[in-house]
């Protein structure tokens, strides 16, 4: 059986705007049938800093921007924390649809991680992505994103925070996804190592424009 991928709607050599564009007829899984569109990247094509979360969720389905949920609003209150301005920031996802299953009862659709193959047929857009913006440091938001960049052994429990290297040569620091700080038993600590997490990337941001 061959694997699905959008390979094929990747224009080559395309600007940010040229992939966003493409991206919204994009049938490279079958993610897309039940969601409302296509959900790209955003923020400087210049970029410095890219953040890479798993996959848009139910307000992001609806809006067609990436991380303008509670989720996202939760990031953005860390990132002014942490002195990183969200203005300056690009933010997408690994799998570029919403993927969900229906509440049983009322009109609730229920976040569910993507498969492996889902997120390796999206991975031809974040590569795009990450071609065009070639930002100083690549930030992964959740397990999802850290292995669509790191590969699959990598474990972000084990090893947030610290710089990596990514097959591709970008410079990689992963994190928890703000859904987790929001779904986590102590959101208080939580949120705090988030916070520190993002506080190592504007750090080294800073060693890298340093004199």
């Amino acid at each position: 059986m061959r694997k699905r991928s959008a390979a094929p709607f990747v224009p080559e050599g395309a600007d940010l705007a040229a992939l966003r564009a493409a991206a919204r007829g994009c049938r490279g899984c079958d993610l897309y049938g039940p969601a409302t569109q296509t959900v790209f990247g955003s923020g400087p094509p210049d970029a410095r800093l890219l953040l890479v979360g798993e996959q848009p969720g139910d307000v992001e389905d609806r809006e067609g921007e990436p991380f303008v949920g509670p989720a996202g609003k939760l990031l953005d209150k860390a990132l002014d924390e942490a002195d990183l301005l969200r203005e300056g920031v690009y933010v997408t996802n690994a799998v570029k649809h919403f993927k969900f299953v229906p509440a049983e009862r009322g009109k609730r659709r229920i976040h569910k991680t993507p498969a492996r193959g889902e997120v390796v047929a999206c991975l031809p857009w974040l590569r795009a992505e990450l071609a065009e913006v070639r930002p100083d440091l690549v930030v992964c938001l959740g397990a999802t994103a850290a292995k669509a960049v790191l590969g699959v052994d990598y474990k972000v429990s084990e090893r947030r925070g610290r710089l990596e290297r990514s097959d591709e040569g970008h410079h990689v620091i992963a994190t928890v996804h703000p859904s987790a700080v929001l779904r986590a038993p102590d959101r208080a600590e939580a949120y705090a190592g988030f916070l520190a997490d993002l506080r190592v990337v504007r750090r080294h941001l800073e060693r890298e424009t340093a004199p």
